[in-house]
């Protein structure tokens, strides 16, 4: 299941940006964060997909919801200009991001590729 992060929980669960200037994922799994607003049309095309995702990749991956409305610091820290946009965080590498409602094998094979899980 997908779940909504708060800045603090953020700063907890993904990454500390107040006390490490380099990345540092916090996380245990790889995770996605998924960048959003409840009016964004794309956004709400997305959501299932990762709901879907987060049932296939149990305990393998997480998936995070940031509303950029709510969370206006971490939209600003991560550049997000466009929603949705995903952050893909494996372990032990820098993040990468995609933009746009991907259709699900195209995030699939980026969970494969970037946060080297398989199903």
């Amino acid at each position: 299941m997908t779940e909504l992060l708060s800045k603090d929980a953020f700063l907890e669960k993904v990454f500390n940006y107040e006390k490490n200037k380099e990345w540092n994922f916090s996380g245990d799994i790889p995770a996605i964060i998924d960048f959003y607003a409840d009016w964004c049309g794309p956004c709400k095309m997305l959501a299932p997909v990762l709901e879907q995702l987060s049932e296939e990749y149990k305990d393998k991956i997480k998936i995070y919801k940031v509303d950029t409305e709510a969370e206006q610091e971490l939209s600003a820290i991560f550049g997000i200009r466009s929603i949705p946009s995903m952050l893909f965080c494996p372990i032990g590498e820098d993040p990468q991001m995609a933009n746009g409602a991907l259709p699900k094998p195209q995030i699939e094979k980026i969970i494969q590729d970037v946060l080297k899980v398989s199903k």
